[in-house]
């Protein structure tokens, strides 16, 4: 298996999730790429969540901050520069979850410390989470990331981010900053540079192989720079966003959903559906069955097949609502 790497240098936000997509759809048949980064002060959100819903924009763009969307799904986090991002980009037949979690713990247990996977996505230690993790695939490539706390500001991450109810009460907690640990809080000699150097070596020992830098072509570097400009935009980051009249919310095992629909006569004629669920074709699959279906239980129900389980239980729960 070939191995590279990529240290990102910028910490804006849409150059480097840009450069995550590059690296992603041009990875070799038979490669690995860690790609390592930094945002500065941005809230970043699933490619399927409502941004105004999830962060207080105002509050962030007053203070400098940015607002980004992935193409991942799952939930919102806050990044700043004590904070370091990771990702693996694959081809499908080498993707590998265990594995490549298997790096952090690795690196991780150089300064002495235990690694726990926590729930659908997260990474603790004693009980509290010090990383986020999301998945996405597109075709033959896909990528797996997500971030670790290092040396994260606990009150901007606090400040900026709007965590529901119904997520606390899920969690059994009562505040954000209960659910989380900065590393450098566990070891004081562990920083963003040393965590770096200790994924680097762990992804060549668990993989087996020395691992090349990346070299960008120009053709490449114009390409991340147009991909940024787009990632960067409002039709991105907001895109049609509306608040329609029938507004149904729940929070299942797998994550949180809100379907909001308008109808015409007995017709449903608009939907938008946000979810931090970590599939991210999810929230466009429930829009396009429902989106012309008669707003009448059973014609939710017979509307094709219910073969996804989260599907199902998204139009089974509004059906029973009917």
């Amino acid at each position: 298996m070939k191995l590279a790497y990529v240290c990102a240098t910028s910490t804006n936000p849409y150059e480097n999730i840009a450069m995550e997509e590059y690296l992603t759809f041009h990875t070799k048949q038979d490669g690995c790429i860690l790609f390592l980064w930094q945002n500065e002060n941005t809230v970043v959100i699933g490619k399927n969540q409502n941004a105004f819903r999830e962060c207080k924009v105002s509050k962030l763009t007053e203070a400098g901050g940015r607002l980004a969307r992935r193409l991942s799904g799952g939930g919102a986090v806050f990044h700043d520069l004590g904070n370091l991002n990771f990702t693996f980009c694959v081809r499908k037949e080498q993707y590998d979850v265990d594995r490549q979690l298997q790096v952090i713990v690795e690196a991780l247990k150089e300064f002495g410390l235990t690694v726990e996977k926590s729930g659908r996505n997260d990474l603790q230690i004693d009980g509290k989470k010090f990383s986020g993790n999301a998945y996405y695939a597109s075709g033959e490539y896909a990528y797996h990331h997500g971030t670790i706390m290092i040396d994260v500001n606990e009150t901007s991450l606090m400040d900026y981010l709007t965590v529901s109810a119904a997520k606390l009460v899920a969690k059994g907690v009562d505040s954000v900053r209960s659910r989380v640990v900065n590393l450098n809080s566990l070891n004081r000699k562990i920083t963003v540079e040393r965590v770096k150097e200790a994924m680097l070596a762990a992804f060549c020992k668990v993989y087996g192989e020395t691992a090349e830098p990346y070299v960008f072509s120009d053709t490449a570097k114009e390409e991340i720079k147009k991909r940024a400009e787009f990632f960067a935009s409002e039709e991105w980051l907001v895109g049609n966003q509306k608040q329609l009249s029938i507004v149904f919310e729940h929070r299942f095992p797998w994550g949180e959903v809100s379907v909001q629909m308008e109808t015409q006569g007995d017709r449903i004629c608009d939907v938008n559906v946000y979810t931090d669920a970590l599939d991210d074709t999810l929230a466009e699959r429930i829009e396009q069955r429902l989106r012309g279906c008669r707003y009448q239980k059973d014609a939710l129900l017979e509307n094709g097949n219910l073969e996804n389980n989260e599907e199902r239980d998204v139009i089974v729960w509004i059906s029973a609502l009917l």
